[in-house]
């Protein structure tokens, strides 16, 4: 069963939707660098599909996992309940050995509130990540995995491919809506037997997250037992969070709720950093980065760990940054440019 517990009944179709044409970027806007396929000067709703180019030996990697992927790109789809409730899924009818194709509902541009609605440079570079881990390992096999901030959910989906249950989490109904859809739209590539939840998670709201009173199709609480398996979670990711100084304290607050539940939890975080002019510090900088390192030690910055130690300073997280020049990409038709960063951060319980 796949999306939020089979709440609603959707229709779907892999062509195309652009709606709310313009001739411009509103001033309130903000527009990423990746915007596959969009024709240009519109800012609304547009479905893109992203190929993702496999190894040759994908599918022989992993005894219990199917890597030949579903090519959904020229294909129409009914997405329906079968009479348990369930979510039917369609019989997959073409495959490719050489490229996954994931479908992704976005929009061109939002407000800084819904930058959740569209594809973000990070997202992608987060995505190859996920899939190498995939393909040389067996780390995410049978795992539950929660995507903190998950936007248009492409990197939660990817997950499930292996992982037993995934979260796809964020804030706010219109983005949990487009997350639901994605799933939805990409149903057929979504093993049969894995578990993955559109649910709604406010970083500032107080813990633990609202439970759902209804069976709503708007409804996107947790109950009970999703929390327990949240709170169990051995995995996290997350991809552009960081951009304010408030969102990165009210998401690193959250971390400490999520990763002190037992031992052995990882977070895997891509950032990029964006700089403007600060009126305040009167230099370029990059919001929200400072912030984000002052919370997270770099365990492989020695005379950062003795100043911290000097200062009688607590660091509640420890991480490193991995060298992305490791890591194939496999997503196709974009750049990764210089200044995205990906962590692997880890929580401990003394001083740093």
């Amino acid at each position: 069963m796949h999306g939020h517990n089979g709440r609603e009944l959707i229709q779907v179709s892999a062509a195309p939707e652009i709606a709310n044409s313009s001739e411009g970027t509103p001033k309130d806007h903000v527009m990423s660098e990746i915007h596959l396929g969009c024709p240009p000067k519109f800012s609304g709703s547009f479905i893109s599909h992203f190929a993702f180019s496999l190894p040759r030996d994908a599918e022989y990697i992993g005894s219990k996992n199917e890597y030949q992927a579903f090519d959904n790109s020229n294909q129409s789809q009914e997405v329906s309940l079968d009479d348990d409730g369930d979510l039917a899924l369609p019989r997959r009818s073409k495959y490719s050995k050489d490229k996954l194709v994931v479908a992704i509902q976005h929009n061109i541009t939002s407000s800084i509130p819904n930058v959740g609605l569209q594809v973000w440079r990070a997202e992608l570079v987060l995505s190859d990540f996920v899939l190498h881990k995939m393909f040389t390992t067996s780390e995410f096999d049978g795992i539950v995995a929660v995507e903190l901030g998950a936007g248009t959910g492409l990197v939660g989906m990817l997950l499930a491919r292996v992982a037993k249950t995934v979260f796809l989490t964020d804030h706010g109904v219109e983005i949990l809506e487009n997350c639901a859809r994605n799933v939805h739209l990409n149903s057929v590539m979504l093993p049969s037997k894995a578990w993955v939840y559109v649910r709604e998670l406010d970083w500032k709201a107080s813990w633990p997250p609202n439970q759902s009173n209804s069976a709503s199709s708007h409804s996107y609480g947790w109950n009970l037992s999703e929390i327990e398996q949240l709170e169990r979670a051995s995995l996290l990711v997350a991809a552009d969070v960081i951009y304010s100084d408030d969102l990165t304290d009210a998401l690193f607050s959250t971390l400490e709720r999520l990763m002190s539940h037992g031992l052995n939890k990882v977070l895997y975080l891509a950032l990029e950093k964006r700089y403007n002019f600060s009126l305040d510090d009167l230099d370029i900088v990059a919001n929200g980065y400072s912030r984000f390192r002052s919370y997270v030690r770099d365990e492989t910055d020695d005379a950062e760990h003795n100043e911290l130690l000097q200062n009688g300073m607590l660091c509640a997280f420890v991480g490193t940054r991995i060298d992305l020049t490791e890591i194939p990409q496999y997503a196709n038709s974009y750049d990764r440019g210089q200044d995205v960063e990906l962590w692997e951060i880890r929580i401990q319980f003394h001083p740093c």
